[in-house]
């Protein structure tokens, strides 16, 4: 097995190398120049000398993305940076930055006729794209009992061209809603103003939101770590990441890190650039190589991702590298229907500090993406038990898909998996030891009850 892995790493790592499609100076590499399809992404690319140019490929036509607004997300506003050309050069595998997924184009003799050749602005024709869309890229409509067939056959009686921007965004709005997936989200201006289309927050960020409100419950948690739990000498760093101490009355000390999100770290490049990716591993390494350096001889570390929103999902592959004194296959992702969208991701233990002695992962309904893909490698190692409550279920990076009025669709369409082949999308990880860490009755002391009754569990051995 570790003679396979070791293949695995030095196979992942060779495909890792990819070179710039443009250069520092702005010459386009000859390689890359073409119109390229994707039917992973539903993408095609005209890429050359002038830039990258997006086309959208659907039923019921082809079109280019629509000019970015103050409503754009920011999976609308990355384009691909890196990629590497196949021997024949008939294919190429595109990456936003190093290490990233890579996505299958296929080459195309030229841009097809039929882009840009239909006006598709209508509310009828926005209507049929967003269904198709969804039809064709969504993954999980059985994983989260949805018949969508059903759905749309039911909301298209209700469309017709001149009823409105905003009689069209609740029609929308309410074809989205039974999926619970908050990965799968449509944004854009509604009479120039800005609307957003999500479910599937759970429980816990609802009641809060409905409450005292995110604002008050987060300084409120971590003002109660700082003046109740850890020990002098705890960091908050960047407003992302809480690193301390508990000593409890056995006197043996217990790291505490807890990150609210997976980069964030620095302010100093423009997200998504290479420069900021190189940026936030660096500034994550700094804080894990103090922490764990802090932590070698102490009895356990809590991991506390109970609060955690996702983010960069190169930041969760470097946090498992520190945890663990054996490569392993972190996971597995698919796209259903692409199969050379199949991609592994195994690790191999940082060459530097690390920590291999217990670890205590806390989640809850509030862990979500990065944060869940953290959980699905830890909780692979034998050193690593999670506790609190059963994570959010949505793992996929969202698909992109504007659609042709501006609006921009997000989508759920790659498949996550363990090393044995576990999916926990649209049900969420469970815990090994289950208990609430935000009931309704009282959130923010509710955690640092959740945290004693972890260190409880450390003392007991």
């Amino acid at each position: 097995m570790v003679l396979l892995l070791a293949f695995l790493f030095a196979l992942f790592n060779g495909a890792a190398s990819s070179e710039p499609i443009f250069n520092e100076d702005g010459t386009l590499a000859p390689q890359a120049e073409g119109v390229w399809y994707s039917r992973e992404k539903g993408w095609i690319l005209d890429i050359n000398d002038t830039g990258i140019t997006r086309w959208q490929d659907t039923p019921q036509g082809c079109y280019a993305n629509p000019a970015p607004d103050d409503s754009t997300p920011l999976m609308g506003q990355l384009e691909y940076r890196l990629f590497r050309a196949s021997h024949d050069g008939q294919s190429l595998s595109l990456n936003y930055l190093p290490g990233d997924a890579s996505a299958h184009f296929e080459r195309l003799d030229a841009l097809p006729p039929r882009c840009g050749s239909d006006d598709l602005t209508s509310e009828t024709a926005i209507f049929d794209v967003f269904t198709s869309v969804m039809a064709q890229h969504y993954s999980f409509f059985d994983a989260r009992g949805v018949d969508w067939d059903a759905l749309v056959a039911h909301a298209r009686p209700q469309v017709r061209d001149g009823m409105g921007e905003a009689a069209l965004w609740e029609v929308l709005d309410g074809l989205l809603a039974p999926l619970g997936d908050s990965h799968t989200k449509m944004v854009g201006l509604v009479n120039g103003e800005p609307r957003r289309a999500q479910s599937g927050l759970g429980t816990t960020l609802p009641m809060i939101r409905d409450g005292m409100g995110e604002g008050a419950w987060l300084n409120g948690l971590v003002d109660q770590l700082f003046n109740e739990m850890l020990d002098p000498g705890a960091e908050l760093i960047a407003d992302r990441v809480i690193v301390g101490e508990i000593t409890p009355e056995s006197g043996q000390p217990i790291g505490y890190i807890q990150i609210f999100t997976m980069g964030g770290f620095t302010t100093e490049h423009t997200p998504g650039s290479i420069e900021w990716s190189q940026a936030e591993l660096a500034a994550l390494s700094d804080m894990l190589d103090d922490a764990l350096t802090r932590f070698a001889d102490h009895q356990a570390v809590i991991l506390d991702l109970s609060n955690n929103r996702g983010g960069y999902d190169a930041v969760t592959r470097a946090i498992a590298a520190r945890f663990t004194d054996q490569p392993f296959l972190g996971y597995r992702v698919s796209v259903p229907g692409a199969p050379e969208a199949d991609q592994d991701y195994p690790i191999t233990p940082y060459e530097g500090v690390r920590y291999t002695g217990p670890v205590y992962l806390m989640t809850s309904d509030v862990t979500v993406s990065g944060g869940e893909i953290t959980t699905l490698m830890m909780r692979q190692l034998p050193n690593v038990i999670q506790v609190g409550s059963t994570t959010r279920g949505a793992f996929s990076t969202p698909l992109a898909k504007p659609l042709p009025n501006g609006w921009y669709l997000e989508l759920s369409n790659e498949v996550f998996e363990d090393s044995e082949g576990h999916i926990f999308e649209g049900r969420g990880i469970p815990p090994v030891v289950a208990f609430d860490i935000y009931p309704e009755d009282n959130p923010i002391t509710h955690h640092k009850t959740a945290i004693e009754r972890v260190v409880g569990m450390i003392e007991a051995g």
